[in-house]
This record gives structure tokens, C-alpha cells and sequence, in this order.
């Protein structure tokens, strides 16, 4: 792990992940010395400055619960200015969250993989990050497992997500500077990410369409997210495009191309023009056609490696259930397998 020159000592805690409240099962006593770039800085300020691998909010709790000393003083407030040359002490302790970032055996596809990035084929059913009522068994458990190099990087390198019930790729950085490479590129809408959906309801009009409307927390149901007016309601502007492939008299089975990333986003598009998933029962959805999840997948990333500079793209064929669905649809949605 890379530690700056302003630290004294440190007792690694061994396990080390996410930008949270992520930390081993030990307590990590640090010991910091405040820099000349940092004499009259916030101590909650200095401290993130030094201690990168977790968040500010993390390290602000620590503050709170006195287990912060500023010069053998126990300092409480955040706000608290701090001269260069002043030694910081902090112990880092374990949250009940953190105990879920550790190693676990949990299988996932492997597209592709070299030293700085893995392209992950994640089934469905697959929880990609430890959140309440999964902190063990995620897609992060098993990057932990697959490669100890995803230890020293926030996320395990995670840089984008899909749904638990949804499958398909994606990217994860090996290091923090293909991480942070990687992340700017998806917010430059440089990550090609192409979805396959099946979904209720004759395709009507043309085979081209834009939904563009932005998505945010759905004020009725705060589980949900939803088509918002952002005049009056928080959210983010987004944009999908959709291509047919085939419809019947009961579904349609569309390609679904990203422009931005929002949280439930094609699920929330799809329904907001009354073609709500397969299955997706948070939006609408209902099983069908043996679906027993969300008919959605992701099956085509393409970008440009960070290291390498070249131009790579991947496909991951539909999953036997979805590939079902279709055999369902009739002949007009079999020709579309492919």
C-alpha cells in the first residue's frame, strides 16, 4: 500500500477497499505529522489529505468519538485548524459495514483480464457491492478472492454497476490511476455500454427511439427512482436510445444503448413509455416467457484501455433464461438471438 512521506508509523489493518467505512477486522492506530501545505487546513481536511483510502465522513465519525488526538489532545472538532509540524494520532476501528469487505470464493465470468483491467461477466442474481442485507457474497467479495491487487484499490476498483437481477459486463480497474482514467471516460460518455431488454407490450412506431428525461428519486416510493421534472423534484438528466429488433403482439425485444448512467435508468425509461422488463416487478413488470428476474443485459462494453491506448470492445451472448424468452416470443423474436 502507498503511504505519503507525512507518515510516521502506521499498523496496516490488512484489509483495505472501499471509500466507506471500510476496514479490517483490527484497529489501525496512525500516526500523522501535519505538512507545510497544510498548516492552517480543517483537521478533518488534513486528515483525508493523508489517510486517501477512506472517506471524510468516515474519518469525521472518528473525530466525533474522540478518537482523534491533536498533539496527545483528544480532538473532537473537525473544524479544528491545524499547524505544520503537529502530530496527529488516529485509530481507525471496524464498523460493523466493514466487516464485509473481505475475500469470498463467489463465482463470476471473466471476459477479459491483463494486469491493469478485468471485464467482468456478472450473472444475475449476482449483488455487485456489500450494502444492508448483503454484506457478504457481492461481485467485491470475489474481485478480493480473485486478486489481492483489489485490496489497495477504492471499490476494489468498481467503477460503474449493474442491478443485482441484471447480467452482463463490466469494468473493473486494477490500480487507482486506471480507476480514476476510467471513471473520467464514463463521464465523458467515452464507455460504449450496450444493453438486450425484453419487455411487455407491441413495439408501436418506429424503430429508432431517444428517450431523454431525467431520472430521479421517486417522491411516491423512495425505493424506487422515476421520470422527474427537475423545476420541482432533484435528479439527474438522462438519455437512453432504443433500437428494435423484434415485437409481437404481447412483448418486444430492444437494444438499449446508454448516454448517461443514472440508477435504474432503462428500467425507468423503458416504463415511462409503457414498456416496463420482463419481470421487473419494481417497475411495472410481470413474469413472463419464464423470466423469472428483469429481462435486461448487458452485452457489449467497448472504450479505449487506458494503458494501452487501444480501441476493445466485448459481447457476452444472452443468458440461458433470457435466450428462453425468446423462443417463447414465436419466430419473429428467435431470427433475433443473435
Amino acid at each position: 500500500m502507498k503511504q505519503t512521506a507525512a507518515i510516521i508509523s502506521a499498523t496496516p489493518s490488512g484489509l483495505l477497499v472501499d471509500e466507506g467505512e471500510e476496514l479490517g477486522p483490527e484497529s489501525d492506530i496512525r500516526i500523522l505529522q501535519v505538512t507545510p501545505a497544510q498548516h492552517g487546513e480543517r483537521l478533518d481536511k488534513a486528515l483525508a489529505a493523508q489517510v486517501t483510502e477512506f472517506s471524510r465522513s468516515y474519518l469525521q465519525q472518528l473525530l466525533e468519538t474522540g478518537l482523534v488526538t491533536l498533539n496527545g489532545i483528544v480532538c473532537t472538532k473537525a473544524s479544528q485548524k491545524v499547524k505544520a509540524g503537529e502530530r496527529i494520532s488516529l485509530e481507525l476501528r471496524p464498523t460493523p459495514q466493514s466487516q464485509a469487505f473481505k475475500p469470498e470464493a463467489v463465482p463470476f465470468g471473466i471476459a477479459y483480464e491483463d494486469a491493469h483491467i478485468l471485464v467482468v461477466n456478472k450473472p444475475a442474481g449476482l449483488v455487485v457491492h456489500p450494502a444492508p442485507g448483503n454484506w457478504s457474497g457481492t461481485l467485491l467479495n470475489g474481485l478480493l478472492a480473485h486478486d489481492p491487487c483489489f485490496l489497495l484499490v477504492p471499490r476494489a476498483g468498481i467503477v460503474h454497476r449493474l442491478d443485482k437481477d441484471t447480467s452482463g459486463l463490466m469494468v473493473v480497474a486494477k490500480t487507482r490511476e486506471v480507476m480514476d482514467a476510467l471513471v473520467k471516460a464514463i463521464a465523458a460518455r467515452e464507455v460504449s455500454r450496450q444493453y438486450l431488454a425484453v419487455a411487455h407490450g407491441p413495439w408501436l412506431g418506429g424503430k429508432h427511439r431517444t428517450v431523454e428525461a431525467p431520472i430521479g428519486r421517486d417522491p411516491r416510493n423512495r425505493l424506487r427512482m422515476a421520470v422527474v421534472d427537475l423545476a420541482s423534484q432533484s435528479g439527474k438528466t438522462a438519455r437512453t436510445d432504443f433500437e428494435l429488433i423484434a415485437s409481437d403482439a404481447q412483448s418486444c425485444h430492444v437494444r438499449c444503448i446508454l448516454h448517461t448512467g443514472r440508477t435504474h435508468q432503462i428500467r425507468v425509461h423503458m416504463a415511462s413509455i409503457a414498456h416496463p422488463l420482463v419481470a421487473d416487478s419494481v417497475y411495472g413488470g410481470t413474469p413472463q416467457f419464464g423470466m423469472q428476474r428483469q429481462a435486461l443485459h448487458a452485452t457489449r462494453l467497448a472504450f479505449v484501455h487506458p494503458v494501452s491506448a487501444k480501441p476493445l470492445a466485448w459481447e457476452a451472448p444472452l443468458p440461458p433464461d433470457m435466450q428462453q424468452s425468446l423462443v417463447h416470443f414465436g419466430p419473429a423474436l428467435q431470427s433475433a438471438k443473435a
